[in-house]
């Protein structure tokens, strides 16, 4: 099991990095948020969970060790696999998961790309006495359970960006994201890409 990958970034996609971590090369499946935060050349520690499969064998990154705690224990609802699991992770924050399932929220949950109504249900049966509470500390924001805004607001926070800018850049990238869900579906990374510049020039 690898537990950790440490290195310098050598290359980014939308979801996922290439990691140096010596004589050899590292791809790390992660959420757009956290690939859109970081940078070719800038060094990096994911803690990882490693999904084997009878094809593959593939390697998830995380920032933060509570959401790799949550992607584990996400995939241990019936019928829920890795992908779901990370689908969860780039729609909300674990303690947004932790408040939907407290509050029987299944709407929020449905939200997730591959996440129906039946899937949704099973998560906060499955999940309702095991994922624990939310952190007293965290305040949910106006945008913390909506889809691509969710994702962009993470985003933004793990940057070091207030709760209240990230709801304002928000709002700046709106027309864009429609524009994008009209087309198909929001771009995360371009969006998020879109709130930083806007930030920037405040």
């Amino acid at each position: 099991m690898i537990s950790f990958v440490r290195g310098s970034v050598v290359a980014i996609a939308s979801d996922s990095l290439v990691v140096d971590v010596g004589p050899i090369g590292v791809t790390v499946t992660v959420t757009p948020a956290t690939a859109v935060s970081l940078r070719v050349g800038e060094h990096v520690q994911l803690i990882t969970s490693m999904v084997i499969r009878e094809d593959s064998w593939t390697v998830y990154g995380f920032l933060d060790p509570d959401e790799r705690s949550v992607f584990e224990l996400v995939q241990t609802v019936n019928g829920i696999g890795p992908r779901i699991a990370l689908a969860v992770l780039a729609t909300m924050s674990p303690d947004d998961l932790r408040r939907a399932i407290a509050s029987d929220d299944a709407k929020s949950l449905t939200k997730v790309s591959g996440l129906g109504a039946k899937g949704a249900q099973r998560v906060i049966l499955e999940l309702r006495d095991r994922i624990g509470a939310a952190s007293s500390g965290s305040v949910a924001t106006s945008f913390s359970t909506g889809g691509w805004q969710s994702s962009v607001h993470a985003g933004l926070t793990s940057l070091g960006w207030s709760a209240k800018e990230a709801d304002s850049a928000i709002v700046e990238v709106t027309a864009l994201a429609d524009e994008q869900i009209s087309a198909g579906a929001a771009d995360i990374p371009v969006l998020l890409k879109a709130a930083l510049r806007s930030l920037d020039r405040s």
